[in-house]
């Protein structure tokens, strides 16, 4: 797996006014008060565990693993650079709530099926797995010719990749979660050069630059569209 160094620096997903409505929205699927425990698996920068400990008042920080160190991970949370089989085979933690947000499609088959098994295993009594990934169905994420065809080869793994989740999550709940974005075209192309979602990570230096001539042909100065993910919630029993 090539890990994404970009995914979450200085886009709309590290802005408050997104962190906030996602905040928002995960204390709408689950309660949390001050001595509740969370994992953040794929945390990133754990910028969004961070923003709700403050926002709670957690005794208890949140866990979140990621593959990747970054030099400014969230002080607001207990990161772990390390494999998550590994930490759950070592932790007898039990979570209140345990995410995976845009992470999962990382693993291959048999692996998320691991994954998703073990969280069932370590979440406490009425404790929710939620599972959040990109709309797979008319999504607006800007692209140009190559990336539009990346991205709609992930997202039909990845719409299969949930439908196998449901089966092994029985009883879920899907729901969406939706973010109007605002953003430059000279904002967005820096996002591009940095190769920010994982369709871009294999493309060349000049895929890319011919990628965001196509960009600067077909977007207006300003963007706008509506960042869309596809929200699976477990609780268990």
């Amino acid at each position: 797996m090539k890990p994404l160094k970009n995914w979450d620096k200085n886009t709309w997903l590290s802005s408050s006014p997104y962190i906030n409505s996602f905040i928002v929205f995960l204390l709408k699927k689950k309660k949390l008060n001050k001595n509740s425990q969370i994992l953040d698996i794929g945390c990133g920068r754990g910028k969004i565990f961070g923003a709700l400990s403050k926002k709670i008042k957690l005794i208890n920080k949140p866990i979140g693993i990621d593959p990747v160190i970054h030099k400014d991970v969230d002080k607001r949370i207990d990161f772990r650079n390390e494999d998550v089989f590994k930490f759950f085979k070592d932790s007898n933690n039990k979570f209140d709530l345990i995410m995976i947000k845009q992470t999962l499609h990382f693993f291959n088959k048999d692996r998320r099926s691991k994954l998703i098994k073990a969280c069932k295993n370590k979440l406490k009594k009425k404790g929710v797995l939620i599972i959040f990934s990109l709309n797979t169905i008319d999504n607006e994420i800007p692209c140009f010719k190559i990336m539009k065809q990346k991205l709609n080869r992930g997202l039909e793994r990845d719409s299969r990749m949930l439908k196998s989740a449901c089966k092994i999550l029985k009883d879920n709940k899907i729901d969406k979660f939706k973010f109007n974005v605002f953003i430059t075209k000279d904002k967005y192309i820096q996002m591009l050069k940095k190769k920010y979602i994982s369709c871009l990570v294999d493309l060349s230096k000049a895929q890319i630059i011919k990628g965001i001539n196509e960009i600067n042909t077909i977007y207006p100065n300003k963007i706008f569209f509506e960042d869309v993910l596809i929200c699976i919630k477990y609780k268990h029993q």
